[in-house]
């Protein structure tokens, strides 16, 4: 029986190598604020069960239509750099909501802080430009031995190019050339839902809470529309 979690707590920085720890136990942050649950509302009512994704980047190799993706955009410019919010990044993150019918987000210091180059842990961001565009943007947070994906957005009218799906594939090489063994992607829920393509990466386990295991998954034979990688 899964156990019921629904912990927090408040913290202005932590050590790379306890930020390891942290993500293996499920928590993920925004800002100051770090938490873990185990159950969310569907929107169509009743519970999820919330299942915490971690990848092993050692076993991670792309499928053809990840590997589409990257090939459909190679012809943008990215650049990746500490993680330092400004006006451009912020405009495009209003755009990029107008998107979402429900759980609509605020701003994105709600996911990030309102510095998050000072915590509480490193942040870098990746930037994808068209020509001199910006057109997509995620942030990640990088421990001792592990990553974790924070949040993505992209320009609307580019959504035919995948670019949600595309700069996460981008982050998987960025920590493959660095040496680390996990990126964590953020929750998916155990019933079907929208963030199903989060198990569709090679390599991707699970926790179970109440073991406190990570079992790999078993992605499903079709690739499902990816939205980008918001949880």
């Amino acid at each position: 029986m899964t156990p019921v979690l629904d912990d927090a707590f408040i913290c202005d920085s932590v050590p790379a190598e306890v930020m390891d720890q942290i993500w293996a136990a499920g928590w993920r942050h925004f800002g100051r604020h770090f938490f873990r649950y185990s159950l969310q509302e569907a929107a169509g009512g009743g519970l999820q069960t919330i299942t915490p994704l971690r990848i092993d980047l050692a076993s991670c190799t792309f499928t053809k239509s990840q590997r589409r993706v990257l090939n459909r955009n190679i012809d943008l410019r990215t650049e990746i750099s500490p993680a330092a919010l400004d006006g451009s990044l912020r405009a495009l993150f209003q755009r990029h909501k107008q998107r979402f019918t429900h759980n609509i987000p605020d701003t994105l210091e709600t996911f990030l802080g309102p510095d998050p180059a000072r915590g509480p842990c490193a942040c870098h961001m990746l930037r994808v430009f068209d020509g001199p565009r910006l057109i997509a943007a995620s942030f990640f947070d990088v421990g001792q031995n592990a990553a974790s994906s924070v949040y993505a957005f992209f320009e609307p009218e580019y959504s035919k190019r995948s670019l949600g799906i595309y700069t996460f594939l981008l982050e998987i090489q960025h920590c493959k050339q660095f040496g680390l063994r996990w990126l964590y992607p953020g929750y998916a829920t155990r019933e079907p839902s929208l963030y199903d393509y989060k198990k569709q990466f090679r390599g991707t386990e699970y926790l179970e809470w109440g073991s406190g295991a990570w079992v790999p998954v078993q992605p499903s034979p079709r690739e499902p529309s990816p939205a980008g990688l918001d949880a």
